[in-house]
Parts: C-alpha cells; structure tokens; sequence
C-alpha cells in the first residue's frame, strides 16, 4: 500500500487560467469503473469466500531534501473478521526524492502466511520491491499514484506440513491510486474528513507464472480523518471477491531544518 504525504500547496495560478481536470477524471473513472477480471476457465483460481480484517501502519520520515525512509507494517486477520491469524508483513526501504511531487523507493519486506486449513505451517516469503510515487493536486481533490515492482520469493511446502529448501519465484508489478474528496470544510486540514476512492491492480509475470498472470484487483471505499497536518487515519472497506475491513494508520516526519521544510507536510 503506499504512506500518504503530499507536498506543500504550489503557488496560486494566474487569473483566468483553469486547471485541466483530464488527468483526475479520467482517475475517477478507472477508480469507480474498475471490477475485478475474471480469467479463462482453465486459468481461473480457486477463491475462497470469507471475511478479513486488515490492519495497516505506514510512516516516511524525511532526513534531507533528496533522503527519506519508509516503513510499513501489517497484521491480517480471518475467519469471522478476527478469530485467527492470517498473514503478518514488515516492510523498510529508502527514499529518494526527485522533488516534493516525484518519490523513488527500493527497499524489502518479509510477509509470513500463517497455517490455514490443510496446510499445517506457516509460509515466509522474502520480497525486495522498487517504487515510483508521484502526487497531483486538483482545486478540490488530491490524487497519490504509484507503481512499485516486487520480486517474491516465497518457500516451497512440503506435503502441506514441512518447509522446503527450495524458493518459488516470480515478478509482480502493483499499480495503485488513491483519489481524496472532501466531505467538510476543513477539507484537508486537521480535522478534516475525506471520501477516500482507492483501487490497486497486480500482476503476476516470471518464468513460473503460466496461468495466474492476474492477481488481484483491490478496490476501496472509505473515509479519511486528517488527524494532524503529518497523520491520518483511513477506514472502509476492500472489495476483492470477499468482505475485507481495512483501517490504516499514516504518519509523517520531516526531519529537516524548519527553514527548508515545507509549511503543510502530509496533508493530501
């Protein structure tokens, strides 16, 4: 998922000049207009229906003008929202900054997929990743984009009750956009409530991928509580073939000397 810290506002456009509103309608409609692919009967996976409950804590802090860090965590949960253990994810890497607005990140996470069902223990998977991110502001919305590049190597399972020594590997690009509509008039200002519309497609490819090139189309409706000008509080609801709840958490930090630091942080 991506750590919501949009730039200080530009300066105000001359008269008579109106934004060109393509980018963000077009946005919107890839966002409300995205319903999940389904695949040729011979490709198709096996999906099964349950409720989860996701639970996410995003931080970047930034050290310098080009230098930052990112940090992520996650705890999943199932079976009636909450009753077991589904998935856990730690997620680091640094930051480089080509300006306020264009972001690149290269960093690692290590995701562990609990035991369910047949399968008596537990999966790591090890996952360097590479990310563009950039953000677009519009009179009345804000737009984050990115697009990150994984490279998962997950280990093998045995008879569903032993790891193996052996890896599978594959590639997986994830492209995400989240679009924030204000619901009040603090907008995003602390205090602020927004209508949050956020879709994220993912596409599996490598040598192993001989079916399931699609992976997952994760499509969000829910609110946004800018809880300071550096932290917001999201929370709504995923549609991905089950009911998944999702509240994320976001913080920013700007390390850098006041006098180069911009005067709005992480407001979106």
């Amino acid at each position: 998922m991506h750590s919501i810290q949009f730039p200080a506002p530009l300066p105000a456009r001359r008269a008579g000049r109106r934004p060109r509103p393509p980018q963000l309608l077009g946005t919107l409609g890839l966002l409300l207009g995205s319903l999940p692919f389904t695949p040729p009967a011979q490709a198709q996976k096996q999906l099964v229906q349950e409720r989860q409950t996701w639970l996410g804590v995003f931080t970047q802090t930034r050290f310098s003008d080009r230098w930052g860090l990112w940090a992520e965590g996650h705890l999943r949960l199932h079976d009636q929202f909450v009753h077991e253990l589904f998935q856990t994810v730690a997620c680091a890497g640094a930051t480089y900054y080509l300006t306020d607005d264009v972001r690149l990140t290269g960093g690692y996470a290590y995701a562990y997929l609990y035991p369910d069902g047949a399968r008596t223990v537990g999966q790591p998977e090890h996952r360097p990743w590479q990310q563009v991110q950039w953000f677009t502001r519009f009179p009345r919305a804000r737009l984050m984009q990115w697009v990150r590049l994984e490279e998962r190597f997950r280990q093998q399972v045995v008879r569903n009750d032993e790891l193996g020594s052996d890896f599978d590997f594959n590639y997986r690009t994830r492209f995400n956009a989240a679009l924030f509509l204000p619901l009040t008039r603090k907008q995003f200002a602390p205090g602020g409530l927004q209508l949050l519309l956020n879709d994220e497609v993912m596409v599996n490819f490598g040598e192993q991928i001989r079916y399931n090139y699609f992976d997952q189309n994760r499509l969000f409706a829910g609110v946004v509580y800018q809880v300071s000008k550096q932290a917001q509080v999201q929370a709504g609801d995923i549609y991905r073939n089950q009911h998944t709840i999702r509240v994320f958490y976001f913080h920013n930090l700007d390390l850098r000397k006041p006098a180069l630091a911009p005067a709005t942080l992480s407001a979106p």
